[in-house]
């Protein structure tokens, strides 16, 4: 059988991640000491009270069924944890589950453009957010996250006829991968853009719970207006380090949440009840392990950051995510084969910026994964490597 593949399948070549971690076990068989700080997947533990939940929910025979839906318990927690986090009210018809931010995101778009539509994006920005564009088969146009602009969406340098044409916008603050916060003041001007253009919003909400320097991180939803012009996601995985389970909530306005439900009841039958229970116990927490992970984030990023910059290597300080962002060091200009070359001589692995878009050529992320410990051992790696140039 002489099989060819869907056209569209040119656009999904092996991810970044795929391709790092092949060599990544090249240099282990090699002997080589690896500090991997490229997938952003949190090695903290998650919150016992929230296994306890899990493992009590598997132990009920009739958990096995299809949940339908989220379960009341589940639809109160939201609204609890919104009230109380956010200082914002949220109707249950305003919510709505999905196998983590990555599945909503790849999916949301299908039930709300047609083929051919614009939706902006920001580049750089996190992948996932072109590719859901992509399978619904919209025109994207990319809106530059620059220094200049203190990496914030400059909305007079969209052109008329694209603000015009546009369906929808993505935005994500703090942002990955870029490690920068928006002011209060951009979710007004962003909120008075989408009215003014009919645009619906998209912000993704998955690092507010991860934010340095005594700055509170905030809703989307939480400002006047937001849930005229769109929806949030709002994710339990780095909060509580629920990634496996992968447990998300699309919520804002009322009437996408009802479509995007709709085009999901025939291709979902909702989340495992047990994971769901255990939703219910990390809204119902305090927040006291979320804050002390937090401060534990922080000092990794001082770590790093810092540790790098004593060593030649000019990496800003992330202000939020669990990520580290900065420019290439001297004498390099390509991101792609600098990881490469820098998991050759140091065992140190970082994501090159090249993987979030054009904008991130020049730049690398680091993740957050290991201890200051690991972190100082990597950076005594780097040093030694002589990869730094005076």
């Amino acid at each position: 059988m002489n099989f060819e593949p869907a056209e569209k399948m040119k656009n999904f070549e092996a991810g970044i991640f795929q391709i790092l971690d092949k060599k990544k076990k090249e240099l282990e068989k090699q002997g080589k000491k690896i500090y991997n700080f490229s997938v952003g997947t949190p090695d903290f533990e998650t919150p016992e009270c929230v296994m306890k939940a899990v493992s009590e929910a598997c132990l009920h025979p009739e958990n096995y069924h299809y949940s339908l839906g989220e379960t009341e318990e589940l639809l109160e927690a939201v609204v609890h944890r919104y009230k109380k986090r956010y200082h914002t009210d949220i109707a249950k018809n305003e919510i709505m589950s999905v196998y983590g931010s990555q599945e909503g995101m790849a999916h949301i778009f299908l039930p709300l453009i047609n083929p051919g539509d614009i939706v902006l994006l920001p580049n750089p920005g996190y992948p996932i957010f072109s590719t859901g564009a992509f399978i619904a088969q919209s025109n994207q146009w990319f809106y530059p996250l620059t220094e200049e602009n203190n990496y914030l969406p400059d909305f007079d340098a969209i052109p008329q006829d694209v603000k015009e044409a546009a369906k929808i916008m993505v935005v994500s603050y703090p942002a990955n991968p870029i490690c920068k916060t928006a002011p209060d003041e951009f979710y007004e001007k962003l909120i008075a853009f989408a009215k003014e253009n009919n645009i619906l919003i998209i912000h993704d909400n998955a690092y507010s719970d991860i934010i340095y320097d005594g700055k509170e991180g905030k809703s989307f939803l939480s400002f006047p207006g937001a849930k005229e012009v769109g929806v949030e996601f709002y994710s339990l995985s780095k909060s509580y380090n629920y990634t496996g389970a992968r447990m998300s909530f699309v919520i804002g306005n009322a009437k996408v949440i009802e479509v995007f439900k709709r085009f999901r009841s025939q291709i979902d039958y909702g989340i495992f009840l047990p994971v769901q229970a255990g939703a219910v116990a990390a809204l119902y927490s305090d927040d006291t392990a979320v804050r002390e992970q937090c401060a534990a984030y922080q000092e990794r990023r001082d770590a790093l950051c810092g540790g790098l910059r004593e060593i030649g290597w000019n990496i800003p300080d992330s202000e939020g995510t669990m990520f580290a962002w900065g420019p290439l060091p001297k004498g390099y200009d390509n991101s792609n084969e600098f990881v490469m070359e820098l998991m050759e001589k140091t065992g140190v692995i970082c994501t090159p910026g090249s993987s979030f878009g054009s904008l991130g050529e020049g730049y690398v992320r680091f993740a957050l994964v290991l201890p200051p410990s690991e972190i100082k051992k990597a950076i005594h790696s780097i040093k030694e490597s002589g990869i730094i140039k005076e």
